[in-house]
């Protein structure tokens, strides 16, 4: 029995017991009760379930990100062995974004839309292009043709931490126009009660007089 099912079957034996035996209630009332109370309790936990059970919502949205979790994790792992400060202050900015996007994609997964490209195809191939540039970095003689991937890979790490931002801050982009909404809502609501600041603090100056 899934875990759902046992909580049900407790609060609907529960809600039997209770008037059955503690209050004295006949059989049939108090049957009636539990049983309620037995589906209540799964359409409850259905709810939850659905609402907030990504990996039955959308599954291969739930493994892309469950993927990038991973890949932001072997990101951090390597951002000590970088031997460039910029590069690994980059590296520590992209790890943080990645984070923040995945949380807010986990909140609101009809957001994803705008994420395809960052899971299947930007975040991991960063994570080879910074494999790499591990690997030759820790070569004892880095080549030409290393140095120059070096210098390409330098610039485009710092690109990405940037490009990865602006991901996320298209995210926002609709919280952001509702929001300044809202606030343009609030103020001429204040302005036809009369509740600007001047007006307040004139009230307040009456006051204080």
């Amino acid at each position: 029995m899934k875990n759902k099912e046992i909580i049900s079957a407790v609060v609907g034996a529960s809600f039997f017991a209770i008037p059955y035996v503690g209050l004295s209630v006949t059989l049939a009332p108090s049957l009636v009760v539990g049983s309620v109370a037995f589906v209540a309790s799964e359409l409850i936990l259905s709810g939850f379930k659905k609402e907030n059970d990504l990996s039955e919502i959308d599954r291969p949205l739930y493994l892309k990100i469950t993927e990038a979790k991973k890949q932001n994790k072997e990101i951090l792992a390597l951002i000590p062995k970088v031997e460039s400060e910029e590069v690994r202050k980059s590296l520590n900015d992209i790890h943080s974004t990645v984070n923040k996007i995945i949380n807010v994609i986990e909140k609101d997964y009809k957001k994803a839309n705008k994420t395809d490209n960052f899971f299947d195809y930007y975040l991991p191939i960063l994570v080879k292009i910074v494999n790499r540039y591990d690997e030759i970095e820790n070569q004892d003689l880095i080549s030409k043709d290393g140095k120059n991937f070096i210098k390409k890979a330098d610039k485009m790490i710092k690109d990405t931490s940037e490009s990865f931002k602006l991901i996320l801050s298209s995210l926002y982009q609709g919280d952001l126009m509702d929001a300044d909404a809202e606030m343009k809502v609030y103020d001429l609501m204040l302005k036809a009660d009369g509740l600007t600041e001047n007006s307040i603090l004139g009230k307040g100056s009456d006051l204080s007089e």
